[in-house]
């Protein structure tokens, strides 16, 4: 099941987990809406390089999952839980 939730009125994509039980939030959907970047998808990009290059790794595992995108079609997103 995907789902829209709302941070501070900005959209925030989940899916839930079933295995888990536990929802999964699209990550550059949780940076647009902590950030306020224009570019969340660059930003984390940009975030992901720097610390790969600094030697240290992302803190979760993010997994594709098939969440709704702007236009209502399902599309690929990176997702992790909180």
């Amino acid at each position: 099941m995907s789902t829209i939730a709302l941070f501070e009125q900005k959209q925030v994509r989940r899916a839930w987990n079933k295995d888990e039980e536990k929802w999964c939030f699209a990550i550059v959907d949780v940076i647009a809406a902590l950030t306020g970047s224009p570019n969340p998808q660059i930003y984390w990009r940009v975030m992901k390089k720097r610390l790969r290059d600094e030697g240290n790794q992302t803190v979760t595992n993010c997994n594709a999952l098939k969440m709704a995108a702007a236009d209502s079609l399902a599309a690929a997103a990176r997702a992790s839980q909180p």
